[in-house]
């Protein structure tokens, strides 16, 4: 004759999953707490261009140097920051700047304005012209 087992063991498979099931969640719960908190994310540099009112007795260029060194901490930085010096049709110059790098920037003196550099895709048939890419910045 075959004995019977007690209730409570009837079930022990579905015990063991459930207490397995608990475990698991248990550890996932650890796992996350100790997850350093990511720091939140440095602001994004963008291309800008820079239109200044450069004296007529300054150098272009390091009049452009001496504009941008107070906001990026130093002339070698700003140096450094500076993709293109405009000096002909307009005078101004082009560098990666932050959102807050920008706006105080723009509170220097001889600083007229201070854009985001825009890609514009020209589409066109002759020349040879087509499909060149320009960067630009608009007063």
């Amino acid at each position: 004759m075959k004995a019977k087992s007690p209730p409570h063991l009837r079930n022990s498979p579905l015990v063991v999953l459930f207490l397995a099931a608990v475990a698991a969640a248990s550890l996932v719960e650890i796992a996350m707490a100790a997850e350093p908190e990511q720091a939140p994310a440095a602001p994004v540099a963008a291309v800008h261009i820079v239109y200044v009112d450069r004296p007529e007795s300054a150098d272009a260029e390091e009049f452009h140097i001496r504009t941008l060194a107070p906001v990026l901490g130093s002339e070698e930085k700003a140096k450094d920051a500076v993709l293109y010096h405009y000096k002909h049709a307009a005078s101004g110059f082009s560098a990666k700047l932050t959102p807050e790098q920008v706006e105080d920037l723009k509170k220097q003196p001889g600083v007229l304005q201070v854009v985001a550099s825009q890609t514009y895709q020209l589409h066109g048939t002759g020349g040879g012209h087509a499909g060149a890419t320009h960067s630009i910045g608009l007063m």
